[in-house]
């Protein structure tokens, strides 16, 4: 695990990083534009911060899923999460479909065919592995039958409730730095509703595929790690748009995904054997 707490703490110090660029560095420019160092590190934070914790998030999963899930469900599902979502991407920006008209600006690292950073499919992978496995250990602590069916509903569950404050935090129409730009409006912060059920669709889908390719589920599994990853991400989304003042998405990220994951994970307690006069597991005295 030192090799997966390493990445992990590299990918926080770069969600910090980015935290401080987007919403101290972005909107005060009088704080670092005077100074060659300042401008050189706003630069790279922009240029590299956005892709680099990508990096180290998809790195932490991928060496956590190796090491506890298995060598081969792992490669199939980040196979199945990166290929897929790259497809759903590239008909996304290419044609609308599924999730809308939409292009990405420069913040994410170079673009596949002009259209899709390559990061893109990696944050769909690390995500959606976390999410899946939070399902997965949701339903196995459970006993919720039947369990992989289970497993995808509430990985596309925990997915979908990152992009309800995920997209407002990098693409609302009113904010400075956006890294992608909707090109029609939508009753939820200027997007369209069919960009959630594209996001719902596009994990549904490598969910599905890779569950049925590894032929079980991947009961047993630690979900400390992923439930941390997908906190984590989630409270980095929250913080941002709590700093731009869209105070809904935090609300519905808290309500709709950290309380239910942390919630259903929780250890259960035990059972607390009650005798009829009430007294816990304390038994009445004989007498006489």
């Amino acid at each position: 695990m030192t090799l997966v707490r390493g990445l992990y703490l590299a990918h926080v110090a770069a969600l910090v990083f980015g935290i401080v660029g987007m919403l101290v560095m972005a909107p005060n420019p009088q704080l670092w534009s005077s100074s060659p160092l300042g401008v050189q590190t706003y630069a790279f934070s922009m240029q590299y911060l956005g892709a680099l914790h990508i990096w180290f998030g998809a790195a932490a999963m991928l060496v956590f899923g190796w090491r506890f899930v298995g060598r081969r469900k792992t490669l199939i599902f980040f196979g199945a999460a990166t290929l897929i979502s790259l497809s759903f991407e590239l008909a996304g920006t290419g044609a609308g479909i599924p999730f809308g008209p939409y292009s990405y600006t420069g913040g994410l690292g170079w673009m596949v065919f002009d259209l899709v950073p390559y990061t893109i499919p990696l944050s769909w992978f690390y995500l959606g592995f976390a999410a899946y496995l939070i399902g997965t250990g949701i339903v196995a602590r459970h006993g919720w039958r039947p369990a992989g069916a289970l497993a995808i509903a509430l990985g596309v569950w925990f997915l979908t409730a990152w992009d309800l404050v995920l997209d407002p935090a990098m693409a609302y129409e009113g904010l400075r730095l956006k890294f992608w730009v909707w090109h029609e409006t939508g009753p939820y912060y200027g997007m369209p509703v069919r960009n959630f059920i594209g996001w719902m669709l596009t994990g549904f889908t490598f969910m599905t595929v890779a569950r049925l390719l590894w032929r079980s589920n991947a009961a047993g599994a630690p979900t400390g790690f992923p439930l941390l990853v997908y906190v984590t991400n989630l409270l980095w989304a929250m913080v941002l748009c709590a700093g731009y003042g869209l105070w809904p998405p935090v609300a519905l990220a808290a309500g709709l995904g950290i309380l239910p994951a942390v919630l259903l994970l929780r250890p259960r307690l035990p059972a607390l054997r009650v005798n009829p006069l009430g007294e816990g597991e304390r038994r009445p005295s004989r007498v006489g």
